[in-house]
């Protein structure tokens, strides 16, 4: 049976820690915008402490960012998702973007792809770099390189963004928490000991992709870290199919103070993962390949739950495709994603 754990040691239900720009920096360029962000002038956002994420260079066109690849990011297996790895991937994809826009002008993600090219493992300081390829009046086009800490190409991504007409400052809400390094008692979320647990090899030698996941929903086997680092969640199981909630806490927000593309990312890669792991027999490994997600309208951090519904589109010999759609909790499409794996007979989870 999984262990019982104290909902408290849940990063996910603490009050949020950062904060977000004062509005006035939306009349100066994106490029200091940015820098602002880089240099510590203007706080760091709720999702910089959950993961550790953090800018660390900017100029014309490109933008850097770090994060560590803590045990709170292991899934079932103990892998780091290709939607995991997202979460990273966006931020400089946008900032990127960011920096060529002229004063008072908004962008929004309209697509993410990414490629996964080889494993990121715990104890990885990840590096995404991400650079402009075209920067057009209402059309974006943004790459992003993340590689671990010997240069190594772990995944390459790509992002579209629709860049909205330059408009007046508007308000943005305020952290629960205050900006201040000093005011926190308590390690940040990515950095304390992780809770859950990784399902063992044995587990996977002996049942099916569908049995371990019906046996996760009833509590006979345990939630992995994730689960508990962001109240991701596993609902529903059948051949072919399942389901993931999340809920749309203040913890996933980026300075625009509305989720991140890269969470949604993860819900979705969650669910369109997690159909693929329905038709896997015991002792075969997926391995991912790719995640592509449409962002179909911006989520706001009302506390209340998206839902990811995943669906196999092919399960051939050696590649698994699958489907998913996350809608939000009034029942209106979010994003849409595909995704692919690879199988690995005989290989570890």
């Amino acid at each position: 049976m999984g262990k019982s754990l104290d909902p408290r040691s849940e990063p996910w239900r603490e009050p949020v820690r950062g904060g977000y720009p004062d509005p006035a920096l939306f009349a100066l360029p994106g490029m200091e915008q940015i820098r602002a962000l880089v240099d510590g002038r203007t706080p760091a956002p709720p999702i910089n402490y959950l993961f550790g994420l953090q800018p660390t260079e900017a100029g014309p066109g490109t933008v850097t960012f770090t994060m560590p690849v803590s045990p709170w990011l292991q899934s079932p297996q103990g892998t780091i998702t290709a939607g995991t790895l997202s979460i990273l991937a966006d931020g400089p994809l946008g900032c990127a973007v960011q920096t060529v826009l002229p004063p008072s002008t908004a962008y929004t993600t309209s697509e993410l792809s990414l490629r996964v090219l080889r494993p990121a493992r715990v104890g990885m300081l990840l590096t995404a770099r991400g650079r402009v390829v075209h920067a057009g009046r209402q059309l974006a086009l943004s790459e992003v390189r993340v590689e671990d800490a010997e240069g190594h190409l772990v995944a390459h991504g790509s992002s579209l963004c629709r860049v909205f007409p330059p408009r007046t400052p508007f308000a943005l809400p305020r952290g629960g928490g205050s900006p201040r390094e000093g005011a926190y008692t308590t390690p940040h979320p990515y950095l304390r000991p992780a809770v859950g647990e990784v399902i063992p090899q044995q587990v996977w030698d002996r049942m099916s992709g569908l049995e371990v996941l019906r046996a996760m929903l009833v509590g006979e086997l345990p939630a992995p870290p994730l689960h508990h680092l962001t109240g991701l969640r596993l609902i529903e199981a059948a051949p072919g199919e399942a389901a993931f909630a999340l809920p749309a806490s203040e913890w996933f927000c980026p300075p625009s103070a509305r989720l991140e593309g890269g969470v949604t990312a993860m819900l979705a890669d969650a669910a369109l993962s997690g159909a693929m792991m329905t038709v896997t027999p015991a002792g075969t490994a997926l391995a991912s390949i790719d995640l592509k997600v449409d962002f179909l309208r911006p989520v706001n951090p009302d506390g209340r739950e998206l839902v990811a519904r995943g669906t196999v589109a092919h399960a051939g010999r050696t590649v698994t495709v699958a489907r998913s759609a996350v809608t939000n909790a009034d029942g209106k499409l979010v994003a849409l994603a595909t995704g692919s794996a690879l199988r690995l007979s005989g290989g570890e989870a």
